[in-house]
């Protein structure tokens, strides 16, 4: 590792991997390792500072993640964020207390003095919130450099150690001058070098996969057609070249189309060696009568796995499979290495892997955002259309229908969905957006159509904004448009007769619906 990093400690914040990003995208290479990473590990990465996330613990919770014991003594500049601040404080000999009035969302801090962690901020700022405890005492050499009437330590700073803590979130996009703040602590005060660019990760990923699978190991790659397992095969195709084969899994939950357009574009346009495999029925079977949404999400997983081992098999036993697993799938799915965070929902390709799995994953892009994909992407030479292809879960639209799945309800998904991404392209808003697709509710309604009474289903339209997708906000599409498409559906796709629209911002609500 050439670069100096600035990693960060996780405590299981559903949005840890989100500062990670925030550092990454000011130039500055970061990892997220747990919070008890041994001091060599954290070494390895040449680190000029820390970053000690949040999390859903309180401080004095039995079996509560505790302060490195590495770091007090480490010399290294540190920030302390929500839990992390709590943390440094109790660590060090100050108070924590868990007051009546707690703080969740939007809230404003006024800092008390000019000081390097907010320089060129605004004396009076909005911050996001999300705590239950509070300081009631600084440690020791510490002072308070923010407040508001709720929290009176926002923000604190021993400036001979060069520690400093913000109970509010920087990272999110809420925090108005967070991207300063982060930016401020790794320049003004860590002295880090803004050099860590996608670029550099595609060659990094292409020396970690030859490291990892070796200098004679076949391996198969699991190809969706979206640009994660996109950007994955290409890393890995440029490590070990013909030893990589794609495979590609028909599973009958894919949009209309789909299949014949990542087999042909695949094939003419990146000349990688691609087994097609027909599995619809074997899908559909198993999903049969399936309704809760983690067992759709390990059934799939599972049949996945199962395929590409039975793949794996056919090619001479190949031992080794490739992932286009990204950061929010182990953040939401809290994977084994992330033993602090909570599940929201298991990722059919983290969470949702057989415990008996009987393939090695090689997963470059496991700690990367889809934006960074996306520069890897065209930074691997991907045409647009795939870099800018919206994300589509791995278990499909098994996950966009609500109850079980049957072939007649795929079937009625699949055109809905595909006339409201025709007339999101027609429109100008397809790239305005960051993921949009249609839902079918387990909901009939009465209806009338032709002057007669009917009884059908109802179709739900998601759009989203997002930088990240760790938080998300409903896109405002034009009326006329969602008119349009609310007319193309009920008119042409049968059994359906009511076509609501989503205005669910993430959180509370996820970006899938299951």
């Amino acid at each position: 590792m050439s670069h100096r990093s600035v990693p960060v400690l996780d405590f299981g914040s559903q949005t840890a991997q989100l500062i990670v990003r925030r550092v990454r995208e000011l130039g500055v290479y970061s990892e997220l390792l747990p919070h008890d990473a041994p001091a060599e590990q954290v070494r390895a990465l040449n680190p000029v500072g820390v970053i000690l996330s949040g999390g859903p613990a309180s401080v004095y919770e039995p079996g509560a993640p505790g302060m490195p014991d590495w770091l007090p003594t480490s010399g290294l500049p540190a920030l302390g964020i929500c839990y992390g601040m709590q943390l440094m404080s109790l660590a060090l000999g100050g108070v924590v207390l868990r007051p009546e009035q707690r703080e969740f969302g939007p809230a404003m801090v006024e800092v008390h003095e000019p000081h390097a962690l907010f320089a060129e901020t605004p004396a009076i700022q909005a911050v996001w919130m999300s705590h239950g405890d509070r300081i009631e005492a600084l440690p020791p050499g510490f002072h308070a450099i923010a407040a508001n009437p709720a929290t009176p330590f926002a923000a604190m700073a021993d400036d001979g150690r060069r520690w400093y803590g913000v109970q509010f979130h920087p990272e999110v996009v809420h925090t108005t001058y967070g991207r300063a703040i982060l930016s401020n602590f790794l320049f003004r005060i860590c002295g880090a070098t803004a050099d860590w660019r996608p670029a550099s990760f595609v060659a990094e990923a292409v020396e970690r996969v030859r490291a990892q699978v070796g200098a004679e190991r076949r391996v198969l790659c699991a190809l969706s057609g979206g640009v994660d397992s996109a950007v994955a095969a290409l890393i890995v195709h440029r490590a070990i070249g013909e030893r990589l084969t794609c495979v590609f899994v028909d599973n009958g939950l894919l949009r209309l189309g789909e299949a014949e357009q990542v087999i042909a574009t695949f094939r003419e346009h990146f000349h990688v060696p691609l087994v097609a495999v027909d599995a619809r029925e074997e899908f559909l079977a198993a999903l049969e009568g399936v309704a809760d949404p983690e067992r759709k999400r390990k059934t799939i997983g599972e049949k996945f796995i199962r395929i590409f081992e039975r793949e794996a098999r056919a090619l001479g036993d190949v031992k080794v499979l490739v992932q286009g697993t990204l950061y929010p799938d182990v953040i939401e799915s809290s994977a084994p290495d992330r033993q602090q965070g909570v599940t929201i929902k298991t990722h059919h390709n983290v969470g949702g892997l057989p415990a008996d799995m009987q393939m090695e994953l090689v997963e470059p892009l496991r700690y990367l955002f889809k934006d960074e994909v996306r520069a890897a992407g065209l930074e691997l030479g991907l045409p647009e259309e795939w870099v800018w292809r919206h994300p589509f879960p791995g278990p499909g639209l098994a996950v966009r229908i609500i109850g079980p799945v049957s072939f007649t309800r795929l079937e009625t998904l699949r055109r809905a969905d595909a006339i409201f991404l025709e007339e999101l392209r027609a429109a100008g808003q397809y790239r305005a957006t960051q993921q949009a697709f249609a839902v079918l509710l387990p909901v009939q309604s009465v209806g009338v159509m032709g002057d007669g009474r009917t009884y059908a289903d109802t179709i739900a339209l998601r759009a989203i904004t997002t930088e990240d997708y760790m938080t998300a906000d409903w896109a405002r599409l034009p009326y006329d448009l969602l008119a349009k498409v609310s007319s193309r559906i009920v008119n042409e796709v049968p059994g359906v007769n009511r076509v609501v629209y989503d205005i669910s911002s993430k959180p509370p609500a996820t970006i899938e619906w299951e």
